[in-house]
């Protein structure tokens, strides 16, 4: 495609065997932000409660494959619902069930493989963590239908991308308490702001076309609305950390994720489709810096 694309078919993806590469696209595994992003608030809720170092790190491999294969199914899904309107996108034209490259049979075929695999993975944690990831499920299959029926798809991606939150708490302590609902929150701001961000690529296709968005409802007010966004995380994040009896070392730890949020807030420019994805990828630094401020926080 000659127009913009964030579809990157080079690098490793095109050393895969001719026949797989359509289904690596179709996971987005040529761009593994989604997935950091997705495992993120599973890893804040290992560093805030998990009862050991081991146990942490058992349980942050099983979510980082986690997060990789139910992120594939979850593009599978969106694609299966959005190939007619992709085509119309600029930068998703390319997608491959929007360029036939594989066709909706085999997406199907291919996303039950996909969840297959997942449930033995979901298999391995405690049953109050499995019926969360079951659950996870209705959001996940009902998000491609929100940004047909609200300006606020980016609310309910915000559930889905933050139920690792919930899901890695009870994997880690058995349950489920207020830190973790506090974490639950804390995500849910976090992913609602910058998908904003990262709906401002599109948001002149998605008019054309009737697809909605907060990035169209909000417009020129996106900065002071991705403000509030924010600030609300972080004060839910401290939160989050007071509940779990952190140390004050978690404080001055914290300011590191604020700083680059701020970034983002003051380099914003919603004209500038390359610049919101830079700014969207930016958000696995400031996930992993909250990971770290929490585990400081734990010595």
């Amino acid at each position: 495609m000659s127009g913009y694309t964030d579809i990157r078919a080079g690098g490793w993806v095109a050393r895969l065997p001719e026949g797989w590469r359509p289904y690596a696209l179709l996971m987005r595994l040529d761009r593994p932000i989604g997935s950091w992003l997705l495992v993120l608030p599973g890893f804040w809720a290992f560093a805030l409660a998990a009862p050991s170092w081991g146990r942490g790190l058992w349980l942050t491999i099983l979510f980082g494959l986690g997060a990789v294969l139910m992120r594939g199914a979850g593009c599978v899904v969106n694609d299966l619902w959005d190939r007619d309107l992709d085509r119309q996108v600029e930068r998703t034209a390319g997608r491959p069930l929007a360029s036939g490259a594989v066709r909706p049979r085999q997406a199907l075929a291919f996303l039950v493989g996909l969840l297959a695999v997942s449930l033995l993975i979901l298999l391995q944690l405690p049953w109050s963590a499995i019926l969360l990831g079951v659950l996870s499920l209705v959001p996940i299959a009902l998000y491609p239908l929100a940004k047909r029926v609200t300006d606020w798809p980016q609310a309910v991606l915000g559930l889905v991308f933050s139920w690792a939150a919930p899901t890695g708490y009870a994997a880690a302590t058995g349950g489920l308490d207020a830190a973790a609902f506090a974490l639950w929150a804390a995500g849910f701001f976090w992913i609602l702001g910058y998908d904003t961000i990262y709906a401002h690529q599109d948001r002149e296709d998605d008019a054309l076309v009737g697809i909605r968005s907060t990035a169209l409802r909000l417009g020129d007010a996106t900065r002071p609305f991705l403000i509030g966004c924010y600030a609300v995380m972080v004060v839910l994040l401290a939160l989050a950390g007071w509940l779990a009896g952190l140390s004050w070392w978690f404080a001055p730890a914290l300011l590191v994720p604020v700083a680059l949020l701020a970034r983002q807030v003051v380099l914003l420019d919603i004209r500038d489709p390359a610049l919101c994805l830079r700014l969207f990828k930016a958000n696995r630094d400031v996930g992993l810096a909250v990971a770290l401020a929490f585990l400081i926080g734990r010595l």
